[in-house]
């Protein structure tokens, strides 16, 4: 895999390659603007200039690449509330045109959640509004890639036969991809500590969705333990999969190449984050 983690775009967008380059990553994951509010400032000119100029100096001499962008955390098109799904849709089909004005190719998506409603009322919503956007976005080219989640409180996607669900069941449904997340994985049942129970899981979940469908890793240690569905990142080797969960992800030949980043905790320095990377490399055999 390019290892990498998600950093910060604080000061400028472009400075996001420069704290990678810090934290030693191959890729990285950004938000294109602040995920704790609706609204986005417009991209303006000079940013989106230096920004393209960037990530192609970084492909070309094999830096940083490839990029993924995570939505917002207030993104909600699984809600059984008009209001609540309005606002979604139209959050996230700005954070889908942010990424297409930057050529970002992935946008790490958390399917939502139900609040309620049921699983049937919350995946209808969320094929709903993946549909009408793909409707109204003909020609966009980055990849909504729905993230598998831990299945905390009316979470959906903590089962690759939801994900699946989603995928057969939206139009343009071929234009989505998956994220899979080793903490999520862990959270919801899925024992990827040892080879045995990793090589059942990814067989689970290419009989369900199909391998060719996963574009995106999160590889995050867990707090909890084993089905918990309790969703908290730690860093790796720290958290109850340890560091032989890893050594899995980090040797599977079907996963070269996709980005694998790390989602944990960091100080300004970001330490934490080559630390991280350090370990999953030193797995590498």
């Amino acid at each position: 895999m390019r290892l990498g983690a998600h950093v910060s775009i604080a000061g400028e967008l472009v400075n996001a390659f420069d704290r990678g380059h810090t934290a030693t990553c191959e890729s990285i994951q950004i938000f294109t603007k602040s995920n704790r509010q609706w609204k986005a400032t417009p991209l303006d000119d000079e940013t989106i200039a230096a920004w393209r100029e960037r990530k192609i100096a970084e492909e070309e001499s094999g830096g940083i690449f490839p990029v993924v962008a995570h939505s917002s955390y207030l993104i909600n098109i699984a809600s059984p509330k008009e209001s609540t799904w309005q606002k979604s849709y139209a959050a996230l089909k700005i954070e889908l045109e942010r990424c297409e004005t930057l050529q970002i190719p992935y946008l790490a998506l958390h399917p939502g959640s139900h609040v309620g409603a049921g699983e049937e009322v919350g995946l209808g919503n969320i094929s709903r509004a993946l549909g009408q956007l793909h409707a109204e976005t003909p020609k966009a080219k980055t990849m909504i890639c729905l993230e598998g989640m831990a299945g905390q409180g009316t979470n959906l996607g903590y089962t690759f036969e939801q994900l699946a669900w989603l995928l057969d069941h939206t139009t343009e449904g071929e234009r989505l991809g998956i994220c899979l997340d080793s903490c999520h994985l862990y959270a919801a049942g899925f024992d990827v500590r040892t080879p045995e129970g990793y090589a059942a899981t990814m067989d689970r979940f290419d009989r369900a969705v199909g391998l060719d469908r996963l574009v995106v890793i999160h590889l995050n240690d867990s707090v909890y333990e084993l089905d918990s569905r309790r969703d908290r990142h730690t860093h790796i080797g720290e958290g109850t999969i340890g560091l032989d969960g890893f050594r899995n992800f980090v040797n599977d030949p079907r996963l070269e190449d996709l980005p694998g980043l790390i989602e944990t905790e960091k100080s300004r320095d970001l330490h934490e984050d080559i630390e991280n990377l350090a370990r999953l490399r030193s797995l590498i055999e």
